[in-house]
C-alpha cells in the first residue's frame, strides 16, 4: 500500500519491526520460582515493548543456596545462551549471579545478573543499601561479589532469613519473616533501601515496600528494565 503524506508525496509504510525478545532464566529447577518471577514481570510488560520470556534451566538444583550449586549451573547457562540465537539479551535470575562472565564470553548479546543489577539500581534510590539473603552462608559469597564490584563500602547490612529458596517463593510465612529481617536492616543497620537478595522473594515486593516506607528492590525488575536500552541500541 501507497500512503499519502503531505508535503513528502507518496511513502511506503515502514513495516513494523519484530519485538525484541529478553530471556529470563531461572537457573534452578524450580517451577514456582520460575512462576513467580513471570509474575513480577508482568508490569513491565506493554504493548510494542520488548517481549520478556522466562524459563526454568532443568539441569538446575531445586534451589542455588551453595557455592557448589553456583559452580555446577554456570557451564549449562553457557550452553543455553551459546545456542540460544532468538534472544536479543539474556538476564540470569539468581542473585549469585552464577555464570555471568562465562556466559558474556559465549554471546555478542548482552546478559545481565540480577545482583549487579539491583545492587546498581538501589544505589540509585538510596545512600546505603540493605540485602535480604535466603540463609546465612550465601551472606559470604554475596560479599564477596560486593567486594569485586568494589561497593562494600554502600552496604549498610545483609540478612538472611534462614529460608530455602523453594519456602522464599511458596511458604506461606516468608512475607512476615521478610517484614522482620527489613526493619532490623532499616533500623538497626540504616538502610535506605532494601535488595531482595534472591528472585525466589519477587512477589513479595509490594507488601514489603508498602511496609517498611522504603525503596525495595526487586532485582530481577531491575535487572529486566535495564535490559530494555540494550535492546533497543542493539536493535
Amino acid at each position: 500500500m501507497i500512503v499519502d503524506v503531505p508535503g513528502h508525496g507518496k511513502l511506503e509504510p515502514l513495516l513494523s519491526a519484530p519485538r525484541p525478545r529478553i530471556l529470563v532464566i531461572n537457573p534452578n529447577s524450580n517451577p514456582e520460582v520460575t512462576r513467580g518471577i513471570d509474575d513480577a514481570l508482568a508490569p513491565l510488560r506493554f504493548r510494542d515493548g520488548p517481549e520478556i520470556h522466562c524459563m526454568t534451566l532443568a539441569e538446575g538444583p531445586i534451589g542455588v543456596e551453595t557455592q557448589a550449586h553456583v559452580e555446577s549451573v554456570t557451564m549449562p547457562l553457557r550452553a543455553l545462551v551459546a545456542a540460544t540465537h532468538d534472544a536479543a539479551a539474556f538476564v540470569i535470575a539468581c542473585y549469585s549471579d552464577p555464570g555471568l562472565a562465562v556466559c558474556r564470553e559465549a554471546t555478542r548479546k548482552p546478559v545481565f545478573g540480577i545482583n549487579e543489577c539491583g545492587v546498581l539500581t538501589a544505589l540509585s534510590r538510596g545512600d546505603r543499601f540493605g540485602v535480604i539473603a535466603i540463609r546465612q552462608p550465601s551472606i559470604r559469597r554475596h560479599l564477596r561479589y560486593l567486594r569485586q564490584m568494589g561497593l562494600e563500602a554502600r552496604l549498610a547490612g545483609e540478612r538472611p532469613l534462614d529460608m530455602s529458596v523453594a519456602e522464599t517463593a511458596s511458604g506461606d510465612k516468608t512475607l512476615g519473616r521478610m517484614i522482620e529481617v527489613g526493619r532490623l536492616l532499616r533500623d538497626a543497620d540504616g538502610a535506605d533501601v532494601i535488595v531482595m537478595g534472591c528472585a525466589g522473594m519477587a512477589r513479595h515486593r509490594a507488601h514489603l515496600e508498602a511496609e517498611l516506607g522504603i525503596p525495595v528492590i526487586d532485582p530481577t525488575q531491575a535487572a529486566v528494565a535495564m535490559s530494555f536500552s540494550a535492546v533497543t541500541c542493539t536493535g
